[in-house]
């Protein structure tokens, strides 16, 4: 599987091996448990969020990756997004540091 990221214009692909998007559903799991806590997304405290900010949240770590040369993680988080949403087509990731502007496009 791929996901398409987009960073001011440039398209990157990031290619997720199936199996990780399948078996890694625990650690998922995990990730949506403690996000279930809330979060803070940005400026703004989220209390709960939902299955979008979710993904918004993991498309941010992926940038922090991208930009840090982070490629487990980047996979990874692309990973939980297309679990997730897996209809997903692209992800729009937003430079201004906020990641409440991240656009998951299904």
């Amino acid at each position: 599987m791929q996901l398409k990221v987009f960073i001011d214009g440039h398209e990157d692909i990031i290619k997720v091996p199936d199996n990780i998007v399948k078996r890694a559903s625990d650690y998922f799991n995990m990730m949506d448990t403690d996000m279930d806590r809330g979060y803070q997304m940005s400026h703004t405290w989220t209390e709960s969020p939902d299955l979008y900010q979710k993904c918004q949240i993991a498309a941010d770590h992926i940038l922090t990756a991208l930009e840090t040369h982070n490629d487990k993680t980047a996979t990874l988080m692309a990973a939980y997004i297309l679990n997730r949403v897996p209809h997903v087509q692209e992800v729009h990731l937003d430079l201004t540091g906020n990641m409440n502007e991240h656009e998951i496009v299904a």
